[in-house]
This record gives C-alpha cells, structure tokens and sequence, in this order.
C-alpha cells in the first residue's frame, strides 16, 4: 500500500469515529432529556348516542357496537379475488362493483360494507385478505322491532337522527349522557297496536291510527299508526312505502261526526243555545242550495244529547246556526284546530281548512265535513272533555318539573254537561259498541266518506271514534281512526268499525292505568242491596 493509500484509510477511518461519537451524544441527549410536549390535538372519543325509554324506565332505542369494513386499494394486489372472496361470506355485496372500487389505486380508504355483527367480523377476518381493517362504530338498535316505530322514528349509518323523535332531539341525543323519557308506557303502547293489528286483519283497512293521552297533563300514553313501521329495518323500505307514514300525527282526514260534541259545546258555552233547548229534526235543512239529511231522522223534536246520541246532522247545524259563523271559528281557534299539533315530532300535519266559512262550509265543518285535521290535533281538542274545559298540549316527551301550557276551550259546567250527553251517546246511541263495564266511557262516533275529484265516493269512508274515560271523573282520551274498514256484513259506518276497537283498547289499558272499575247498578231501586239491609234469603 502506498503512502498516499494509507493517509486516505486513516482519514476515512477518523470520519467514521467522529460520526460515532456524534451519533452516540445525540443518543444519549435524547435518553435524559424529555421530548417537547406534543402540538398535535388530543383526541376525544365521540359520545354514544343516548338511549330512549318509556316512562318507566323500559328501553325502546340504543346504541349497540357495530363493525364497518373498510379497504385501502394501494395495499390490495388483486381486487378481483378479494371482492369475489368477501362476496362469498357477505351476500349484499356486489363483487364486480366493489372490485372496481377496489382498483381505484388513487384512494386510500374505501368503505366495503358497514353495519357488520361480531359474527361477521369473524368470518371476514379468518380469509385473511390483504389490504383490509375494521373500525368499530355504533349502530342504532330498536329491541322491540315495530312497536312505537313511527314515534321513535330511526337514525342513518352516520348515527344521525332522520325520523321521529331520533330526528327531533337529535342534538340531545347526540350529545350522550342519561336516556331521554318518553311519556309513552309500551303496555299500553302495545296493546294499542294489537288492537289496531286486529283490525286490520278483520277489516282490511288502508290505514289507521289510535292515540291515548292523558287529558289533565297532556303526555300521550300510546301513540300507533298502521301499517306498522321497524325502525331498524329503515334502510330497507322503500322511501313510498305507506308504512313510513305516522297517521296519528302526519296525515289529515275529515273525521266527520266526532266534531259534533265541540259544536255542541260551543253554542252552550256561548250562550247561543241552552242546554234543555229543543230543535225540530224531521226535515232535512237547505242551506245555499244544498240539502243537509239524516239517515235515520229523529222525528218531532230533540235534546241535544238526542241529537248526539243519534248523530244527527240536521240539528247539529240548527245549533251552528244559533252559534254563528264567528263564535265558531274562534272556537276552533282556542280548540287547536287551525294549526298543526304542536307535539315533539316532525311532520305533524297542518289542517286542511275551508278557504273561506261562508254559510255551507260553517255547517258542513260542524259535523266534520269539509274540515281536515290530524287524529292528534283532533284529540287534544276533545281531551278538553276530560280536563274540565282546558286544553293540554300533546307531549311525547317527559318533562318533570314544568307546567303544560293550556288553553281554556270551554267552562268546565259545559265540559261536565257535554260529556253526560256523550255518555248517553255511548249507552243509548250509536257508541255502544264501545261501552266497557265498569270504566263509563263517553263519547262519539265518526264517519265521513273519502272526499276525491269533484265530490265524495260514498263507497269509501274514514270512521272514528273520540271518548274520554271513565266519566264520572274524566282523565284520559282516546281516538280511534280508521281509513276505509270493511267488515265481512258490508257495514262501514263507526258504530261497526271504530267504536269496537275503542271498547276492546280501553278494556285493555284501563287496568294498566289504574282506573278502577266501577259497575253501575241498573236494577229497581226496591231490589238494590245494601250493607245495612237486612238479609232476607236466608
């Protein structure tokens, strides 16, 4: 080796040695001295949504953990095999669209299918497929599928609400912590939608629904719309599907005679017409060129709860006449007929009213004609019966501490008088199918024929019945509506189709509310047995 040779091997070998040396302080500065704080942000987890309860703490939606499956392109060798692969195990997918998304090599993440249970994780994992991960997310679960759906409503895959009340607290929801209280009670909630499910499969009916609210605070105790709806089957139905509709609150219909009480109560209350006041029903009234009948008229004169009873149209306008066109449209006001139900709920339905109360429309729109509400609003004006004349907003949501608001429709001497008169609708009209022994139900029946292009079809009808309970000392309301029930006997009126399902709803929750039955004694004075009384069958 020459001289020169070696001077470069020792001035090579000298760099090596001073490069150690630095590399070996850096070490040793980074072993004693703590790194700078961290300037990236702190991740916080996102909070789960909260959970929904019935008034007794019975849970109705949650949220459960759910696995989304997810890919990176740049990572996968062959799209092909893995689409054809994952297809094999997870039925939805499409394996050729998902291999083209596989082949995107410009993207880094792609979603191949969300919503995965822990079973399916599992299956996923053990082909052992390049270029995949799970990321956990939370899904939305409803434990008892159907019932309350339409009321829930249902959230997206992103947790965000789209429906009923997921949709209308959402930010509550979204923000986590203790469940949100409904004021529904899913005993009664469920024996409601039997009932309502009876019907359906008796009558065939297009659609229905059935509302129960306690009149004195306003919280609604069951809520139910058919068809039913699953809110965890959301993404499944289709957007027209007539299951999606809530007919308690988002559908208008004229309900027809159960208006009658309300008119009744207005002109009492007003001062238009006395309570024993008598009207000539015999012939039918002729008001702007049209003919206003009875089926069955009374014939000579009638009370008003005979004209209740018998569900008379010719008296009923008589005594919108004495009212006045005035007095009943305020009434209708303070009633909560001209707007929508103010209820926790999207989509609750704006009424359909006359575009003008001239002569015609007033006494059309006094017996439910020509006058199209939703069953809630329509309820919360009757629940008036039961409050001693106050009105109670609807409310789905339970909210502990705070005072309804309310609205004074009517006196409650007037409330107290209507409601006798709804009694004997009930016991000695066309009601009684809805009587229940022991639980005095006071109501009315409703049928209105299907208003269409250029008139009404008289083979279509929507049927009602409106109650309040028990009524000797009014608490809760119920209204039972029906859209196009027939029964096998061809019958289609209330008194055969609503009312019945009415009778067979409260003999069914009355016990569940804790309204004690009290059986009214209709034998002879001289034959009623007391405790003091003698005994004479000894």
């Amino acid at each position: 080796m020459t001289e020169a040779a070696r001077h470069r091997a020792r001035v090579a070998g000298l760099a090596l040695c001073a490069g150690f040396v630095v590399l070996g302080g850096k070490a040793s500065y980074l072993a004693f001295v703590p790194p700078p704080p961290s300037k990236a942000a702190p991740v916080i987890a996102a909070a789960v949504r909260a959970d929904i309860v019935d008034r007794h703490g019975e849970l109705l939606a949650t949220s459960v953990t759910a696995y989304s499956l997810v890919a990176n392109p740049q990572l996968i060798w062959d799209p092909n095999e893995i689409a054809t692969s994952l297809a094999s195990v997870l039925p939805d997918i499409d394996a050729e669209a998902l291999a083209d998304r596989l082949a995107d090599t410009s993207r880094s993440f792609v979603y191949v299918q969300r919503g995965l249970t822990p079973r399916q994780r599992q299956t996923v994992f053990s082909l052992g497929l390049e270029g995949l991960r799970f990321e956990t997310e939370h899904r939305r679960a409803y434990p008892d599928g159907a019932m309350a759906g339409h009321v829930l409503g249902y959230t997206n895959v992103d947790g965000e609400g789209l429906a009923g009340i997921e949709y209308a607290l959402d930010e509550r929801l979204k923000a986590g912590g203790a469940p949100v209280r409904l004021t529904l009670d899913t005993g009664v909630q469920a024996s409601v939608e039997l009932e309502l499910a009876a019907v359906a499969a008796s009558y065939d009916i297009e659609g229905g629904a059935a509302i129960l609210m306690d009149a004195r605070t306003g919280e609604v105790r069951a809520m139910a719309s058919w068809p039913p709806f699953d809110p965890n089957r959301a993404s499944e139905t289709a957007k027209d599907d007539p299951a999606r509709l809530n007919r308690a609150a988002g559908a208008v219909y004229e309900l027809g005679s159960v208006f009658k009480p309300l008119t009744v109560a207005a002109a009492i209350d007003s001062g238009a017409v006395r309570p024993g006041a008598m009207f000539d029903t015999s012939k039918p009234v002729e008001i702007s060129g049209f003919k206003i009948s009875d089926d069955h008229p009374i014939q000579g004169k009638a009370s008003l709860a005979r004209i209740l009873a018998d569900s008379s149209n010719i008296g009923t306008v008589q005594v919108n006449t004495a009212l006045g066109t005035r007095r009943q449209i305020d009434y209708f006001e303070r009633a909560g007929l001209m707007q929508r139900a103010p209820v926790e709920l999207p989509g609750s339905a704006t009424p359909l009213v006359p575009e003008q109360f001239d002569a015609l429309t007033a006494a059309t729109a006094s017996y439910g004609h020509g006058f199209a509400v939703s069953p809630l609003a329509f309820l919360s004006a009757f629940s008036a019966f039961a409050n001693e004349g106050e009105r109670i907003v609807p409310s789905l949501v339970e909210k502990p501490g705070t005072k309804p608001d309310s609205v004074r429709v009517m006196s409650a001497v007037t409330a107290d008088l209507v409601v006798a008169m709804m009694r004997e609708a009930v016991t000695d009209g066309t009601g009684a199918p809805a009587d229940v022994a022991g639980y005095r139900v006071a109501g009315k029946t409703g049928t209105a024929e299907k208003p269409v292009k250029g008139g009404y079809d008289a083979s279509r009808n929507v049927t009602s019945f409106a109650g309040v309970f028990p009524s000797d000392s009014p608490q809760y309301a119920l209204i039972v509506t029906l859209d196009e029930a027939k029964t096998k006997a061809g019958e289609s009126t209330a008194a055969y189709t609503a009312a019945p399902v009415a009778g067979r709803i409260i003999e069914r929750v009355a016990p569940l509310l804790g309204v004690a039955p009290r059986f009214e004694d209709v034998r002879p004075e001289q034959n009623v047995m007391t405790v003091s009384a003698p005994r004479t069958d000894l």
